[in-house]
Protein backbone atom coordinates (compact mmCIF):
# COMPACT_ATOMS: atom_id res chain seq x y z
CA UNK A 1 0.00 0.00 0.00
CA UNK A 2 2.38 3.12 -1.23
CA UNK A 3 0.08 5.75 0.04
CA UNK A 4 0.49 4.78 3.44
CA UNK A 5 3.95 5.67 3.28
CA UNK A 6 2.62 9.11 3.10
CA UNK A 7 1.47 9.19 6.68
CA UNK A 8 3.19 10.86 9.08
CA UNK A 9 5.23 8.72 11.80
CA UNK A 10 4.19 7.88 15.21
CA UNK A 11 5.82 10.49 17.43
CA UNK A 12 8.29 9.14 20.14
CA UNK A 13 7.87 12.40 22.53
CA UNK A 14 5.12 13.76 24.04
CA UNK A 15 4.11 17.15 24.70
CA UNK A 16 2.95 18.28 28.30
CA UNK A 17 -0.72 18.08 27.70
CA UNK A 18 -0.21 14.39 25.98
CA UNK A 19 1.44 13.73 29.00
CA UNK A 20 -1.56 14.61 31.41
CA UNK A 21 -3.88 13.20 29.11
CA UNK A 22 -2.13 9.54 29.12
CA UNK A 23 -1.43 9.86 32.73
CA UNK A 24 -5.40 10.65 33.53
CA UNK A 25 -6.27 7.79 31.05
CA UNK A 26 -4.41 5.10 32.77
CA UNK A 27 -5.83 5.84 36.11
CA UNK A 28 -8.95 6.00 35.01
CA UNK A 29 -8.46 2.26 33.36
CA UNK A 30 -6.86 1.00 36.26
CA UNK A 31 -9.85 2.10 38.29
CA UNK A 32 -12.07 0.16 35.92
CA UNK A 33 -9.64 -2.83 36.02
CA UNK A 34 -10.65 -3.14 39.84
CA UNK A 35 -6.54 -3.08 40.81
CA UNK A 36 -6.15 -1.61 43.92
CA UNK A 37 -4.55 1.96 43.92
CA UNK A 38 -1.24 2.45 45.34
CA UNK A 39 -0.50 4.82 47.63
CA UNK A 40 3.17 7.40 47.47
CA UNK A 41 4.88 9.09 49.79
CA UNK A 42 6.08 12.50 49.01
CA UNK A 43 9.50 11.59 48.58
CA UNK A 44 8.01 8.94 45.38
CA UNK A 45 5.90 11.76 43.92
CA UNK A 46 9.02 14.03 44.00
CA UNK A 47 11.66 11.79 42.18
CA UNK A 48 8.60 10.66 39.58
CA UNK A 49 7.61 14.49 38.63
CA UNK A 50 11.32 14.98 38.39
CA UNK A 51 11.56 12.25 36.06
CA UNK A 52 8.77 13.58 33.68
CA UNK A 53 10.62 17.02 33.83
CA UNK A 54 9.02 19.23 36.85
CA UNK A 55 10.52 21.11 39.14
CA UNK A 56 10.99 19.92 42.71
CA UNK A 57 9.79 23.26 43.51
CA UNK A 58 6.38 23.66 42.26
CA UNK A 59 6.10 19.71 42.96
CA UNK A 60 6.28 20.82 46.50
CA UNK A 61 3.89 23.38 46.27
CA UNK A 62 1.30 21.34 44.61
CA UNK A 63 1.50 18.82 47.32
CA UNK A 64 1.15 21.53 50.10
CA UNK A 65 -1.89 22.45 48.71
CA UNK A 66 -3.19 18.84 48.24
CA UNK A 67 -2.49 18.57 52.14
CA UNK A 68 -4.13 21.57 52.94
CA UNK A 69 -7.18 20.78 50.09
CA UNK A 70 -10.66 20.96 51.93
CA UNK A 71 -13.14 18.71 49.95
CA UNK A 72 -16.37 20.78 49.49
CA UNK A 73 -19.41 19.78 51.53
CA UNK A 74 -22.45 18.26 50.22
CA UNK A 75 -24.65 20.92 51.48
CA UNK A 76 -22.81 23.29 48.97
CA UNK A 77 -24.62 21.34 46.40
CA UNK A 78 -27.69 21.48 47.77
CA UNK A 79 -30.91 23.87 46.95
CA UNK A 80 -29.82 26.73 50.00
CA UNK A 81 -27.07 27.31 48.37
CA UNK A 82 -28.36 27.59 44.81
CA UNK A 83 -31.06 29.59 46.06
CA UNK A 84 -29.10 31.95 48.59
CA UNK A 85 -25.71 31.56 46.94
CA UNK A 86 -22.78 29.97 48.82
CA UNK A 87 -21.69 30.25 52.91
CA UNK A 88 -18.26 28.56 52.80
CA UNK A 89 -15.29 30.89 51.94
CA UNK A 90 -11.33 30.06 51.99
CA UNK A 91 -8.45 32.04 50.78
CA UNK A 92 -4.35 30.14 50.49
CA UNK A 93 -0.98 32.13 49.86
CA UNK A 94 2.68 30.74 50.72
CA UNK A 95 4.37 32.73 53.37
CA UNK A 96 8.01 32.92 54.46
CA UNK A 97 8.37 31.61 58.07
CA UNK A 98 7.67 28.03 59.88
CA UNK A 99 3.70 26.39 60.03
CA UNK A 100 3.89 26.75 63.47
CA UNK A 101 4.75 30.50 63.92
CA UNK A 102 2.59 31.17 61.02
CA UNK A 103 -0.39 29.13 62.91
CA UNK A 104 0.79 30.85 65.99
CA UNK A 105 0.41 34.51 64.29
CA UNK A 106 -2.55 33.92 62.58
CA UNK A 107 -4.16 32.75 66.02
CA UNK A 108 -3.32 36.55 67.22
CA UNK A 109 -4.62 37.94 64.99
CA UNK A 110 -7.52 35.96 65.39
CA UNK A 111 -8.43 36.45 68.49
CA UNK A 112 -7.26 40.35 68.91
CA UNK A 113 -8.86 41.86 65.37
CA UNK A 114 -12.16 39.65 65.19
CA UNK A 115 -13.15 38.49 68.50
CA UNK A 116 -12.77 34.82 68.03
CA UNK A 117 -11.46 32.19 70.69
CA UNK A 118 -9.90 29.00 70.03
CA UNK A 119 -12.11 25.90 69.40
CA UNK A 120 -9.95 22.93 68.62
CA UNK A 121 -5.99 22.77 68.06
CA UNK A 122 -3.97 20.12 66.11
CA UNK A 123 -0.44 20.38 65.26
CA UNK A 124 -0.94 21.73 61.26
CA UNK A 125 -4.26 23.64 62.10
CA UNK A 126 -6.29 25.68 64.36
CA UNK A 127 -10.26 26.18 64.42
CA UNK A 128 -11.74 29.28 66.16
CA UNK A 129 -15.22 29.87 66.84
CA UNK A 130 -16.86 33.64 67.75
CA UNK A 131 -16.67 34.44 71.77
CA UNK A 132 -19.58 34.26 73.33
CA UNK A 133 -18.91 36.39 76.66
CA UNK A 134 -19.65 39.27 77.50
CA UNK A 135 -16.51 40.90 76.30
CA UNK A 136 -17.00 39.58 72.89
CA UNK A 137 -20.63 39.98 72.91
CA UNK A 138 -19.81 44.26 73.77
CA UNK A 139 -16.78 44.58 71.32
CA UNK A 140 -18.88 43.61 68.56
CA UNK A 141 -21.78 45.63 69.97
CA UNK A 142 -19.97 48.09 69.88
CA UNK A 143 -17.87 47.54 66.79
CA UNK A 144 -14.50 48.35 69.00
CA UNK A 145 -11.87 49.05 65.97
CA UNK A 146 -14.13 49.81 63.49
CA UNK A 147 -13.85 46.41 61.79
CA UNK A 148 -17.37 44.69 61.52
CA UNK A 149 -15.85 41.53 62.83
CA UNK A 150 -16.90 40.03 59.57
CA UNK A 151 -15.20 37.00 60.89
CA UNK A 152 -17.63 36.46 63.56
CA UNK A 153 -20.40 35.51 62.12
CA UNK A 154 -19.30 32.09 61.26
CA UNK A 155 -19.79 29.28 62.54
CA UNK A 156 -16.10 28.12 62.69
CA UNK A 157 -12.87 29.05 61.12
CA UNK A 158 -9.88 26.86 60.55
CA UNK A 159 -6.39 27.42 59.49
CA UNK A 160 -4.22 25.05 58.26
CA UNK A 161 -0.02 25.21 57.59
CA UNK A 162 1.88 23.05 55.84
CA UNK A 163 5.71 23.55 54.78
CA UNK A 164 6.31 24.13 51.38
CA UNK A 165 10.11 24.04 52.40
CA UNK A 166 12.45 24.81 54.83
CA UNK A 167 11.62 28.56 54.70
CA UNK A 168 7.87 29.02 52.97
CA UNK A 169 4.88 27.53 54.23
CA UNK A 170 1.37 27.21 52.94
CA UNK A 171 -1.61 28.40 54.96
CA UNK A 172 -5.25 28.18 54.03
CA UNK A 173 -7.46 29.39 56.52
CA UNK A 174 -11.82 28.40 55.82
CA UNK A 175 -14.74 30.31 57.31
CA UNK A 176 -17.91 28.12 57.62
CA UNK A 177 -21.52 30.80 57.06
CA UNK A 178 -23.74 27.50 56.69
CA UNK A 179 -25.21 27.87 59.75
CA UNK A 180 -25.37 31.95 59.42
CA UNK A 181 -27.36 31.15 56.09
CA UNK A 182 -29.59 28.56 57.36
CA UNK A 183 -31.01 31.80 59.81
CA UNK A 184 -31.42 33.58 56.64
CA UNK A 185 -33.39 30.82 55.11
CA UNK A 186 -35.55 30.37 57.89
CA UNK A 187 -36.26 34.34 58.50
CA UNK A 188 -37.56 34.21 54.83
CA UNK A 189 -39.42 31.33 54.79
CA UNK A 190 -41.01 33.12 57.90
CA UNK A 191 -41.75 36.20 56.39
CA UNK A 192 -43.38 34.18 53.73
CA UNK A 193 -45.56 32.40 55.39
CA UNK A 194 -46.76 35.72 56.84
CA UNK A 195 -47.72 36.98 53.64
CA UNK A 196 -49.73 33.76 52.62
CA UNK A 197 -51.49 33.84 55.64
CA UNK A 198 -52.32 37.44 55.10
CA UNK A 199 -53.37 36.77 51.48
CA UNK A 200 -55.60 34.05 53.21
CA UNK A 201 -57.23 36.79 55.04
CA UNK A 202 -57.88 38.69 52.43
CA UNK A 203 -59.24 36.25 50.33
CA UNK A 204 -61.80 35.27 53.15
CA UNK A 205 -62.58 39.22 53.82
CA UNK A 206 -63.94 38.42 49.69
CA UNK A 207 -60.90 40.64 48.03
CA UNK A 208 -60.24 39.84 44.63
CA UNK A 209 -57.67 36.87 43.88
CA UNK A 210 -55.07 38.85 42.35
CA UNK A 211 -55.61 41.69 44.80
CA UNK A 212 -55.62 38.98 47.43
CA UNK A 213 -52.39 37.40 46.14
CA UNK A 214 -50.56 40.26 45.33
CA UNK A 215 -48.93 41.12 48.66
CA UNK A 216 -48.03 37.50 49.52
CA UNK A 217 -46.08 38.03 46.16
CA UNK A 218 -44.24 40.98 47.12
CA UNK A 219 -43.62 39.90 50.50
CA UNK A 220 -41.74 36.48 49.90
CA UNK A 221 -40.18 38.29 47.06
CA UNK A 222 -38.71 40.72 48.98
CA UNK A 223 -37.96 38.13 51.74
CA UNK A 224 -36.15 36.02 49.52
CA UNK A 225 -33.99 38.63 47.39
CA UNK A 226 -33.07 40.60 50.91
CA UNK A 227 -31.74 37.22 52.71
CA UNK A 228 -29.90 36.16 49.29
CA UNK A 229 -28.55 40.11 49.43
CA UNK A 230 -27.51 39.67 52.88
CA UNK A 231 -25.94 36.19 52.45
CA UNK A 232 -23.82 37.48 49.78
CA UNK A 233 -22.80 40.68 51.57
CA UNK A 234 -21.43 38.38 54.44
CA UNK A 235 -19.60 36.08 52.56
CA UNK A 236 -18.04 38.69 50.93
CA UNK A 237 -17.12 41.04 53.65
CA UNK A 238 -16.09 37.43 55.60
CA UNK A 239 -13.69 36.94 52.20
CA UNK A 240 -12.52 39.69 52.17
CA UNK A 241 -11.31 39.54 55.48
CA UNK A 242 -9.24 36.53 55.26
CA UNK A 243 -7.73 38.00 52.31
CA UNK A 244 -6.61 40.87 54.15
CA UNK A 245 -5.28 38.63 57.11
CA UNK A 246 -3.11 36.64 54.55
CA UNK A 247 -2.05 40.36 52.85
CA UNK A 248 -0.88 41.41 56.36
CA UNK A 249 0.52 37.77 57.20
CA UNK A 250 2.64 37.97 53.44
CA UNK A 251 3.80 41.52 54.45
CA UNK A 252 4.86 39.85 57.42
CA UNK A 253 2.84 43.14 59.70
CA UNK A 254 1.37 39.94 62.13
CA UNK A 255 3.14 39.16 65.00
CA UNK A 256 2.27 36.24 67.68
CA UNK A 257 0.08 37.26 70.68
CA UNK A 258 1.02 40.33 72.44
CA UNK A 259 -0.29 40.82 76.39
CA UNK A 260 -3.47 42.88 76.42
CA UNK A 261 -3.59 45.88 78.71
CA UNK A 262 -5.07 44.28 81.24
CA UNK A 263 -2.15 42.05 81.48
CA UNK A 264 0.82 44.89 81.53
CA UNK A 265 -1.35 46.49 84.21
CA UNK A 266 -1.18 43.94 86.43
CA UNK A 267 2.46 43.07 85.90
CA UNK A 268 3.31 47.01 86.19
CA UNK A 269 1.29 46.97 89.43
CA UNK A 270 3.06 43.53 90.57
CA UNK A 271 6.34 45.27 90.64
CA UNK A 272 5.48 48.57 92.47
CA UNK A 273 7.10 47.73 96.23
CA UNK A 274 4.19 46.68 98.62
CA UNK A 275 3.40 48.71 101.92
CA UNK A 276 4.19 46.91 105.09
Amino acid sequence: MAGDSNLPAPSSRFDRGALERVLARAADLQVGSGEPEEALTEEQILELGTEVGLSPQHLRQALAEERTRVALPVDEGGLSARLFGGARVSASRTVTGRPRDVLDAVDAWMQRQECLQVKRQFPDRVVWEARRDLVGTARRMLNIGGRGYALSRAHEVAATAVAVDSSRTLVRIDADLVPYRTSLVRQSAGISALGVASAGVLVALHFALAIALAPAVVVAAGAFYGARGMNARVASSAQLALEQLLDRLERGEITKAQPSLLSVLAAAANTLPRKL
